[in-house]
């Protein structure tokens, strides 16, 4: 199932998603960073930095002809993603007792996650649980572009975040998302002027 234009989810929707997933550490995670799929499944515990909040996204896994293979990300560029509170926990547990080269997470049996499997077994019957529809995994990249730009990212942030080649690129894909921020700005900007006219009349 894929769609053209980008669905994104509430933070309801995405605990509401998790939850029917069994609490499901994947989808939190990919809601929160926007990591793509197999960034998330190359992703190392020595590239989590839970003291600064940071993931260090350098690799990626794509799974060819049937066989998972490792390699740098889209951009074969490093980058520095943050690492909101809400998918923190997310990435914790699963650390618990894993050397610095280890995999962050793996699939039920071991080894690396595959998104073929993992949609089948987790997230579509989850999707149907949820009471969602028409919601793939990389509405989940989508999902946190929007959460991000609602809480305050700049087009700048969300490019770093997401590794996109160029700002340009996240605004062909995004735009409605600043638009809709720039809405909120002026009432922001709105508000402030008011206020500063206030206090000029009280000081007068």
């Amino acid at each position: 199932m894929t769609h053209d234009e980008p669905r994104f989810l509430t933070h309801d929707q995405v605990e509401r998603l998790a939850e029917a997933a069994g609490d499901d550490d994947v989808i939190r995670l990919l809601a929160y960073t926007g990591l793509h799929f197999g960034e998330m499944a190359a992703l190392k515990v020595r590239r989590v930095d839970f003291l600064r909040r940071r993931l260090v996204i350098a690799e990626s896994a794509t799974e060819v002809a049937g066989k998972l293979e490792f390699g740098t990300p889209k951009t074969h560029q490093q980058r520095t993603v943050p690492l909101p509170a809400a998918a923190t926990e997310s990435l914790a547990r699963p650390c618990e007792g894993k050397r610095a080269d280890d995999l962050v997470l793996t699939a039920p049996k071991g080894g690396p996650l595959r998104l073929r499997n993992w949609r089948r077994e987790v997230f579509d019957p989850a999707v149907r649980a949820a009471g969602l529809s028409d919601v793939t995994p990389h509405d989940l990249r989508h999902t946190a572009a929007s959460l991000a730009v609602a809480s305050g990212a700049t087009v700048k942030a969300v490019q770093r975040m997401l590794g996109h080649a160029s700002a340009a690129m996240t605004l062909d894909v995004y735009s409605g998302l600043f638009d809709d921020a720039l809405g909120d700005l002026a009432a922001r900007m709105d508000a402030a002027a008011r206020a500063a006219a206030k206090c000029r009349v009280g000081a007068v």
